[in-house]
């Protein structure tokens, strides 16, 4: 595990243990004690790692909003209707995930190394975070028949092949042809993005999908500004009260927290739209009804917000939107951790079908 700051690495941790996959019972026996062995506080008091296989924590209805922008709480209004069904269908059901998990002092991450804020509007309270994974530049794959090991052979340069910040940002809003090019760029560089999220194509295909429920987000053909405060520039102070996570005017893809808002002990998975401030889209914790809260932006719901009401008022269908819980229940249907690393035990291989 290493830390880098101006340039310079600092290894924090080596060789740390690494909890295997939960097989099954006879394989790896009372396994979420076994997974404690894999959590390490690092040296210097700079918080705490694990890596190792989690319970997937997100949750989507993928089969149905991929399916022609189906949502099946209102597909019987679809183009092409089907009988309305609740709740929605958890895709990630059942699903493990490998996870490096970080818990990292306020401290490390401000400029000047400090915990504390003069307030909510403190700029330094306000990060931005992303991740890339990369491969290197060439890799091999040997005919084993024709002699050898067979194992592949790697070399060249590390490249930068996908990265995330917003969830679904790739997915909805980088059009299919740039996903590649998206993928290998830095942040810092989504200006040359910044017209689809100005315009984005779902929020044109919504009324065409659903004929006659967003005729309001039908004759919206102003650019989408509050899109772009939330995923590409934080949104700044005087919209919100008390809020803001604002970067700067340089469009990035990033995930932006505004580390001096407390954690809300009473919380909304509907984040900054269901009046908590402590979620998505300031940060995202892992029980944010991200999706739900990202497709109502879409319809229009946080242009009213950003405007105002007599500027434009959103669909009524627009605030209905829910993609596999109905939020008015605020319980996602993922159980996760009270503590570190928060996502849930794996499910055994044995166990699960």
């Amino acid at each position: 595990m290493t830390r880098t700051q101006n340039g310079q690495a600092t290894t924090l941790g080596s060789g740390l243990a690494c909890p295997p996959c939960n097989v099954g019972p006879r394989s790896t026996p009372a396994y979420a004690a076994l997974a404690q062995s894999g959590i390490h506080s690092l040296s210097g008091g700079h918080g705490k790692v694990f890596a190792g296989q989690r319970q997937e924590g997100f949750f989507v209805d993928l089969g149905s909003i991929f399916d022609l922008g189906a949502l099946r709480p209102f597909q019987n209004l679809h183009l092409i209707p089907l009988p309305a069904v609740t709740p929605g269908v958890n895709g990630a059901k059942h699903l493990n995930v490998h996870t490096i998990a970080l818990q990292v002092p306020i401290g490390d991450l401000t400029k000047d190394g400090s915990g504390t804020f003069s307030g909510t509007g403190d700029s330094k309270a306000v990060v931005g975070v992303w991740t890339a994974a990369y491969r290197r530049q060439a890799r091999i794959r040997p005919d084993a028949d024709e002699g050898g090991d067979g194992e592949d052979v790697e070399s060249g340069p590390w490249v930068q092949v996908s990265r995330l910040g917003n969830p679904l940002f790739n997915e909805v809003i980088v059009p299919m042809s740039k996903k590649d090019r998206w993928n290998s760029l830095q942040p810092a560089a989504d200006s040359q993005f910044l017209q689809y999220v100005q315009h984005p194509e779902l929020a044109k295909l919504l009324p065409v999908l659903y004929p006659g429920v967003f005729p309001k987000l039908a004759g919206l053909a102003a650019a989408r500004d509050d899109l772009v405060a939330i995923l590409l520039t934080g949104i700044p102070s005087g919209i919100i009260p008390g809020f803001q996570n604002f970067t700067g005017t340089t469009p990035a893809d990033m995930l932006r927290l505004n580390m001096a808002i407390a954690p809300n002990h009473s919380p909304s998975i509907l984040g900054l739209l269901g009046g908590d401030a402590a979620g998505y889209p300031n940060g995202r914790r892992v029980f944010d009804d991200v999706v739900t809260i990202e497709l109502r932006a879409v319809a229009g719901l946080t242009y009213q917000v950003v405007h105002g009401t007599t500027v434009f008022t959103a669909d009524g269908a627009a605030g209905a939107i829910y993609d596999v819980e109905n939020p008015a229940g605020n319980t996602p249907p993922v159980s996760y951790l009270s503590s570190f690393p928060y996502l849930n035990t794996p499910e055994s291989g044995f166990d699960v079908l």
